[in-house]
Protein backbone atom coordinates (compact mmCIF):
# COMPACT_ATOMS: atom_id res chain seq x y z
CA UNK A 1 0.00 0.00 0.00
CA UNK A 2 2.99 2.28 -0.32
CA UNK A 3 1.55 3.86 -3.46
CA UNK A 4 -1.34 5.35 -1.41
CA UNK A 5 1.12 7.83 0.13
CA UNK A 6 2.80 9.03 -3.09
CA UNK A 7 2.41 12.77 -3.60
CA UNK A 8 3.64 15.39 -6.03
CA UNK A 9 6.45 16.27 -3.65
CA UNK A 10 4.73 19.32 -2.17
CA UNK A 11 2.31 17.43 0.09
CA UNK A 12 -0.48 17.38 -2.49
CA UNK A 13 -2.43 14.19 -3.12
CA UNK A 14 -4.10 15.59 -6.22
CA UNK A 15 -7.12 17.60 -7.24
CA UNK A 16 -10.83 17.07 -6.58
CA UNK A 17 -13.53 18.42 -8.89
CA UNK A 18 -17.27 18.51 -8.19
CA UNK A 19 -19.87 18.18 -10.96
CA UNK A 20 -23.54 19.15 -10.87
CA UNK A 21 -25.19 16.04 -12.33
CA UNK A 22 -24.54 12.45 -13.38
CA UNK A 23 -24.68 13.46 -17.05
CA UNK A 24 -22.07 16.18 -16.57
CA UNK A 25 -19.89 13.70 -14.69
CA UNK A 26 -20.20 11.13 -17.51
CA UNK A 27 -19.10 13.66 -20.15
CA UNK A 28 -16.28 14.86 -17.91
CA UNK A 29 -15.06 11.30 -17.35
CA UNK A 30 -14.88 10.73 -21.10
CA UNK A 31 -12.87 13.94 -21.53
CA UNK A 32 -10.49 13.05 -18.68
CA UNK A 33 -9.99 9.62 -20.23
CA UNK A 34 -9.39 11.15 -23.68
CA UNK A 35 -6.91 13.63 -22.23
CA UNK A 36 -4.74 10.66 -21.20
CA UNK A 37 -5.00 10.66 -17.41
CA UNK A 38 -4.39 7.22 -15.96
CA UNK A 39 -4.51 7.59 -12.16
CA UNK A 40 -7.93 9.07 -11.45
CA UNK A 41 -11.37 8.04 -10.23
CA UNK A 42 -15.02 9.09 -10.28
CA UNK A 43 -17.02 9.19 -7.04
CA UNK A 44 -20.83 9.08 -6.94
CA UNK A 45 -23.54 8.54 -4.29
CA UNK A 46 -25.14 5.79 -6.42
CA UNK A 47 -24.13 3.56 -9.35
CA UNK A 48 -24.31 5.25 -12.75
CA UNK A 49 -24.90 2.97 -15.72
CA UNK A 50 -22.16 3.33 -18.32
CA UNK A 51 -19.71 5.18 -16.08
CA UNK A 52 -17.17 2.36 -16.37
CA UNK A 53 -17.18 2.73 -20.17
CA UNK A 54 -16.90 6.51 -19.93
CA UNK A 55 -13.88 6.05 -17.66
CA UNK A 56 -12.34 3.48 -19.99
CA UNK A 57 -12.16 0.79 -17.32
CA UNK A 58 -11.25 -2.72 -18.39
CA UNK A 59 -13.04 -5.85 -17.26
CA UNK A 60 -12.40 -6.79 -13.64
CA UNK A 61 -10.27 -9.77 -12.66
CA UNK A 62 -12.63 -10.66 -9.81
CA UNK A 63 -14.41 -13.24 -12.01
CA UNK A 64 -11.07 -15.06 -12.46
CA UNK A 65 -10.71 -15.27 -8.67
CA UNK A 66 -14.23 -16.70 -8.45
CA UNK A 67 -13.57 -19.30 -11.16
CA UNK A 68 -10.24 -20.48 -9.74
CA UNK A 69 -11.47 -20.59 -6.15
CA UNK A 70 -14.77 -22.25 -7.15
CA UNK A 71 -13.06 -25.01 -9.13
CA UNK A 72 -10.46 -25.44 -6.39
CA UNK A 73 -13.20 -25.78 -3.78
CA UNK A 74 -15.06 -28.38 -5.86
CA UNK A 75 -11.90 -30.41 -6.52
CA UNK A 76 -10.83 -30.26 -2.87
CA UNK A 77 -14.34 -31.25 -1.76
CA UNK A 78 -14.30 -34.30 -4.04
CA UNK A 79 -10.76 -35.27 -2.96
CA UNK A 80 -11.69 -34.90 0.70
CA UNK A 81 -14.71 -37.18 0.29
CA UNK A 82 -12.72 -39.73 -1.72
CA UNK A 83 -10.01 -39.82 0.96
CA UNK A 84 -12.47 -40.16 3.83
CA UNK A 85 -14.59 -42.87 2.11
CA UNK A 86 -11.76 -44.85 0.48
CA UNK A 87 -8.66 -44.41 2.63
CA UNK A 88 -9.36 -43.09 6.11
CA UNK A 89 -12.64 -44.87 7.00
CA UNK A 90 -13.48 -47.44 4.31
CA UNK A 91 -16.87 -48.93 5.13
CA UNK A 92 -18.89 -51.23 2.91
CA UNK A 93 -22.49 -50.01 3.07
CA UNK A 94 -25.13 -52.04 1.19
CA UNK A 95 -22.48 -53.42 -1.13
CA UNK A 96 -21.63 -49.98 -2.60
CA UNK A 97 -18.05 -49.28 -3.68
CA UNK A 98 -15.85 -47.16 -1.41
CA UNK A 99 -15.80 -44.30 -3.92
CA UNK A 100 -19.42 -43.82 -4.97
CA UNK A 101 -19.09 -40.48 -6.73
CA UNK A 102 -22.81 -39.76 -7.32
CA UNK A 103 -23.28 -39.58 -3.56
CA UNK A 104 -20.48 -37.00 -3.35
CA UNK A 105 -21.90 -34.51 -5.88
CA UNK A 106 -23.96 -32.39 -3.42
CA UNK A 107 -20.98 -31.79 -1.12
CA UNK A 108 -18.70 -31.17 -4.13
CA UNK A 109 -21.17 -28.58 -5.42
CA UNK A 110 -21.39 -26.88 -2.03
CA UNK A 111 -17.60 -26.76 -1.68
CA UNK A 112 -17.45 -25.19 -5.16
CA UNK A 113 -19.99 -22.54 -4.12
CA UNK A 114 -18.08 -21.86 -0.90
CA UNK A 115 -14.82 -21.55 -2.83
CA UNK A 116 -16.40 -19.24 -5.41
CA UNK A 117 -17.91 -16.99 -2.74
CA UNK A 118 -14.58 -16.87 -0.93
CA UNK A 119 -12.90 -16.01 -4.24
CA UNK A 120 -15.34 -13.16 -4.82
CA UNK A 121 -14.63 -11.64 -1.41
CA UNK A 122 -10.87 -12.19 -1.70
CA UNK A 123 -10.78 -10.86 -5.26
CA UNK A 124 -12.73 -7.76 -4.29
CA UNK A 125 -10.43 -7.03 -1.36
CA UNK A 126 -7.29 -7.50 -3.45
CA UNK A 127 -8.48 -5.56 -6.52
CA UNK A 128 -9.85 -2.67 -4.43
CA UNK A 129 -6.72 -2.62 -2.26
CA UNK A 130 -8.80 -2.97 0.88
CA UNK A 131 -8.89 -2.56 3.81
CA UNK A 132 -7.86 1.08 3.59
CA UNK A 133 -8.76 2.94 6.75
CA UNK A 134 -7.77 6.39 5.53
CA UNK A 135 -7.62 8.03 2.13
CA UNK A 136 -6.36 11.51 1.33
CA UNK A 137 -9.77 12.50 -0.11
CA UNK A 138 -11.18 12.28 3.41
CA UNK A 139 -9.19 15.48 4.12
CA UNK A 140 -11.65 17.42 1.95
CA UNK A 141 -14.75 18.73 3.72
CA UNK A 142 -16.55 19.01 0.37
CA UNK A 143 -15.95 15.31 -0.38
CA UNK A 144 -18.28 14.34 2.49
CA UNK A 145 -21.18 15.22 0.16
CA UNK A 146 -20.33 12.26 -2.09
CA UNK A 147 -22.52 9.98 0.01
CA UNK A 148 -25.53 12.30 -0.35
CA UNK A 149 -25.82 14.23 -3.58
CA UNK A 150 -22.46 15.18 -5.11
CA UNK A 151 -20.47 13.83 -8.06
CA UNK A 152 -16.68 14.06 -8.08
CA UNK A 153 -13.61 13.29 -10.14
CA UNK A 154 -10.28 13.01 -8.37
CA UNK A 155 -6.98 13.07 -10.26
CA UNK A 156 -3.92 12.02 -8.31
CA UNK A 157 -0.68 14.01 -8.38
CA UNK A 158 1.31 10.88 -9.24
CA UNK A 159 -0.38 10.72 -12.66
CA UNK A 160 2.15 11.47 -15.43
CA UNK A 161 -0.27 13.99 -17.03
CA UNK A 162 -0.86 15.86 -13.75
CA UNK A 163 0.14 19.52 -13.63
CA UNK A 164 -0.74 21.49 -10.50
CA UNK A 165 -1.79 24.54 -12.55
CA UNK A 166 -3.16 23.00 -15.75
CA UNK A 167 -5.19 20.10 -14.29
CA UNK A 168 -7.58 22.26 -12.21
CA UNK A 169 -8.04 24.59 -15.19
CA UNK A 170 -8.83 21.60 -17.43
CA UNK A 171 -11.42 20.31 -14.94
CA UNK A 172 -13.13 23.72 -14.84
CA UNK A 173 -13.21 23.78 -18.65
CA UNK A 174 -15.02 20.45 -18.80
CA UNK A 175 -17.79 21.53 -16.43
CA UNK A 176 -16.61 21.28 -12.83
CA UNK A 177 -18.56 23.56 -10.49
CA UNK A 178 -15.88 23.41 -7.79
CA UNK A 179 -12.21 22.40 -7.94
CA UNK A 180 -9.83 22.11 -4.98
CA UNK A 181 -6.37 20.70 -4.37
CA UNK A 182 -6.31 17.88 -1.82
CA UNK A 183 -3.53 17.57 0.74
CA UNK A 184 -1.91 14.19 1.25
Amino acid sequence: MADDKVTAGDGTFGVLAEFSSPETLMHACAKVRDKGFSIWDAHTPFPIHGLDKAMGLKRSWVSAFVLVMGLSGAVLGMIMQWWVASKAYPLVISGKPFFSWPAFIPITFECGVLGGASGAVLGLLIMARLPRHHHALFNSERFKKVTDDAFFISIEAQDPQYDSAETPRFLEEIGATYVEPVAA
